[in-house]
């Protein structure tokens, strides 16, 4: 009995301690860096925590990517590196964990002390930065998560046989967004690099500029990002430089020097994402980088880095370029997409089919295809052996499928470029044409060859709000009030074009003219009339008619408004009710009878009278209700007309509110 009740407590011990190093993994793991020196060449080697596998994803990987302090780096899991100069250098990793739902270890640089040197650096791995890459390209260790730090290597090389002196630029946190996506936290330059400070010249007078071709060709567009976002050799600097400056919030300049015929360098920077970034994951944002390989000729290479913001790390993904759209003016515009994938498998894939979901706003016969890799045709109506990429559309989806392709493998033995193991696609649509302000939603089944699907982040577009202003005008009855005219104009303020529920303020003024009647009676004691008559006992009757004309201020602060479809609306609220303006006019008429037990006698008409006064006043009548309505016409967005019930707390209670409406 004892041993059972130790194996339990033992059982019961390890599996508390199991689910706490668990939780402690999530939130403080750490990567640590083991290497061994022989010589100038250095073996690495990362030492990494458990990785906590998310439930129904992929099998969960780390990724890596390392700076060996000497302007090199590599991806590989386990680098080697030989160093040209003896010294110490300063060796970085970081790790991150695909797949896997903790933040990615935390690491600590490391110090590699090389005593011999042997120029020998053959066996250093080759980027093919000139052959493959033009002598510029742009890398990041990871797609942005908000409040974690992300690793920018920007290469660049002399792609001729002389040697120059250049300079770079990097554009970073977009105008378009509120709040910065990056903070810049290091930047490692290894080739003398120099920072430039002064500011952009971006106007030069051997080229015409925006302002001046907009107004000669009417085109605006001419300077869009769109047109300068590739690799090759642009010749007009200053429009680029423009162009990138109203695009991007935040510079960095750096000339470079002496950089020799085919040489390739590296620098590196730390961007911290902030916690302010987009809260829209799947959104799409970018860094730019403009390079000049001869300073002072206006040849140019342009990159743009794309990356999506994600909530955790996971290479097959879908985003969306607009997560906010101004419902207004999106008939003019097309709704673009992208969807990346990665062959984590051994060997290569042969057929990769995306199975995209299309919202229903959506015209699936507008799709345009606007990139993707691996580059290839697309496919013909017949069968062919050839690399294409075939678009089946069918009722609420469409499939991308890349056929007669060879994308490598991750763990396949050979391929160290992870980059080549990824592809993409990049399309866009325009909207239907009868479509509601609802979110759009959209996700992608990814089926390497026959392996089971993977199923990417569902992609969301929003429309934002917008505003409608609304002018109505209309008639006020108060059941309980005789003679009553009321008319009034006002204004209403919603959000544009509401699907279902939405709020509204508004405001009205108008005038009411309304007749009132009193009547008062007092009993007098004797009176002495003036031809000597006594009257032992009299009574008095004041009868008063009054002609009333008020000019009132209408305040619904906010009222909950349902669209039942697009031709009735029903909404619910308070009103407050004031007048600005209270002019009375009175006749007061005083009759006098004699009054004997109890009964009224013959008139007194020697004390008979007539008084007519004029009273005014303001913000004396405040009256507060609740409502109820319902609208019949363009409930959305146009005219419409309505009926109100509004019941008030005080005198008159009843009233009845008929209007016409016109939302813009």
């Amino acid at each position: 009995m004892k041993n059972h009740l130790l194996l339990i407590f033992v059982l019961l011990f390890q599996t508390i301690f199991y689910a706490q190093s668990i939780e402690n993994d999530t939130i403080t793991r750490t990567a640590t860096i083991e290497y061994t020196v022989n010589g100038n060449k250095v073996s690495f080697n990362p030492k990494t925590p458990q990785l906590n596998q998310i439930a129904g994803a992929p099998k969960a990987f780390y990724t890596y990517y390392w700076e060996f302090g000497d302007g090199d780096y590599s991806f590989e899991t386990a680098p080697k590196h030989t160093y040209k100069k003896k010294g110490n250098y300063k060796t970085q990793l970081s790790v991150t964990n695909n797949y896997d739902d903790g933040k990615p270890p935390a690491t600590r640089p490391k110090e590699v002390a090389i005593h011999e040197t042997n120029l020998d650096t053959s066996e250093n791995e080759n980027h093919y930065l000139v052959a493959a890459h033009n002598g510029f390209r742009l890398q990041t260790n990871r797609d942005p998560v908000p409040n974690e730090e992300m690793q920018l290597a920007l290469s660049y090389g002399n792609t001729n046989e002389f040697p120059t002196n250049g300079k770079i630029y990097v554009f970073f946190n977009e105008v378009k967004y509120k709040a910065k996506n990056f903070e810049l936290t290091d930047v490692r330059l290894h080739h003398n690099e120099n920072e430039i400070t002064s500011e952009i010249i971006a106007n030069n007078e051997r080229y015409i500029s925006k302002d001046e071709f907009i107004k000669t060709t009417g085109i605006s567009t001419f300077i869009d990002e769109k047109l300068v976002v590739n690799d090759t050799l642009n010749q007009n600097l200053p429009l680029t430089l423009e162009a990138a400056k109203s695009y991007y919030q935040d510079v960095k300049i750096y000339d470079v020097d002496n950089l020799e015929a085919n040489e390739e360098r590296s620098m590196f920077f730390s961007f911290k994402t902030t916690p302010e970034m987009l809260k829209d994951t799947s959104a799409v944002i970018s860094i730019r980088s403009i390079y000049v390989p001869e300073r002072g000729n206006d040849s140019h290479k342009v990159l743009t880095k794309e990356m999506e913001i994600v909530t955790s790390h996971d290479p097959n993904k879908m985003a969306v370029y607009d997560t906010r759209l101004n419902y207004r003016l999106v008939r003019f515009k097309r709704l673009k997409y992208k969807v990346r994938f990665q062959n984590d498998g051994e060997g290569p894939a042969r057929l990769i089919k995306l199975n995209v979901d299309i919202p229903e706003m959506l015209d699936k016969s507008t799709l345009k295809v606007l990139d993707m890799y691996p580059e290839c045709p697309i496919c013909p109506d017949e069968e062919v052996r050839y690399s294409c990429l075939d678009t089946i559309i069918s009722k609420d989806q469409i499939s991308f499928q890349f056929k007669n392709i060879y994308l490598p493998g991750t763990a396949q033995k050979g391929v160290h470029d992870k980059d080549s193991t990824k592809g993409f696609v990049k399309y866009s649509m325009k909207f239907g044409k009868d479509f509601h302000k609802v979110k759009s939603k959209s996700k992608t089944a990814i089926i390497f060859d026959k392996n089971e699907p993977i199923i990417t982040n569902t992609s969301t577009s929003r429309f934002s709000p917008g505003i409608s202003i609304g002018v109505k005008s209309g008639y006020n009855s108060y059941l309980d009030v005789k003679d009553s005219k009321s008319y009034f104009v006002g204004a209403t303020i919603s959000p544009y074009k509401s699907y279902k529920k939405y709020l509204q303020a508004e405001i009205m003024i108008g005038t009411h003219e309304f007749g009132d009647f009193s009547s008062v009676s007092e009993q007098l004691g004797p009176l002495d009339l003036s031809d000597g008559t006594l009257v032992d006992s009299a009574i008095r009757f004041d009868e008063t008619n009054s002609e009333i004309s008020k000019i009132n201020i209408d305040v619904v602060p906010i009222s909950f408004r349902y669209n039942l479809n697009g031709v009735i609306g029903l909404g619910v609220g308070p009103q407050l009710s004031f007048d600005i303006s209270n002019k009375s006019n009175n006749i007061t008429t005083s009759s006098y009878f004699t009054y004997l037990k109890d009964r009224i006698g013959d008139p007194i008409e020697a004390l008979n009278e007539t008084k007519t006064t004029e009273n005014t006043s303001s913000f004396r009548d405040l009256k507060y209700g609740v409502f109820g309505d319902v609208t019949i016409g363009a409930s959305r967005i146009g005219p419409s007309v309505g009926v109100r019930y509004i019941y008030n707390f005080n005198e008159p209670h009843s009233q009845l509110h008929f209007y016409a409406i016109w939302k813009i």
